[in-house]
């Protein structure tokens, strides 16, 4: 059986000759490539960030509310619960209250939801990867006369799954990743 991680796709690429036909139209050469399949898809990591957010709310208004913890010791309380109840719903159903809200699920390389453990690791190595990435960056017009520059701050949280080998992908995904996993391509 075939895993994500081994998935390709064939892509056209047209590069433009100097040359041009008879009509005047520019000549293009074409390139064949077999590229990784691309799983991931834009805008994940705010997605992911904002799932990881509304899976600590309830958990951290029960602590707060029902427990009659301070805020701190709520949040403090929260995040192992997160992690905890993340690893055993990922490993049950694929993906989280944040995750089922927002349309994710989490497959590892076999296209299925991950295992208990290495769904409690990609948690857990979510908190020690989570870490903001800088950025130099400089508006657009009228700001553009004046100069003015601001750091813009990026998350990134995908080395836990790099770790892990596995994929948070939208839920419309998952057909076509299983018949691309189970389908066999001739050499």
């Amino acid at each position: 059986m075939k895993k994500i991680s081994e998935l390709k796709e064939r892509k056209i690429i047209r590069r433009a000759t100097r040359n041009f036909d008879l009509e005047g139209r520019r000549i293009y050469d074409e390139f064949e490539y077999d590229l990784p399949y691309k799983v991931d898809f834009f805008g994940n990591e705010k997605l992911r960030i904002i799932a990881k957010t509304i899976d600590v709310i309830p958990l951290f208004l029960v602590f707060f509310f029902y427990f009659q913890q301070s805020a701190i010791l709520s949040l403090i309380f929260s995040i192992p619960s997160v992690i905890l109840l993340g690893a055993v719903l990922e490993t049950l159903f694929g993906t989280t209250l944040g995750k089922r809200i927002l349309k994710l699920k989490v497959i590892d390389d076999n296209g299925n939801y991950p295992i208990i453990l290495k769904s409690l690791w990609r948690n857990f190595l979510c908190l020690v990867v989570f870490y903001p990435v800088f950025d130099d960056y400089i508006p657009m017009t009228p700001n553009e006369i004046l100069g003015i520059e601001h750091k813009e701050t990026n998350f990134t949280m995908h080395m836990n799954n790099k770790l892990c080998k596995t994929y948070i992908v939208k839920e419309n995904q998952i057909p076509e990743i299983r018949k691309l996993l189970n389908h066999k391509i001739p050499n």
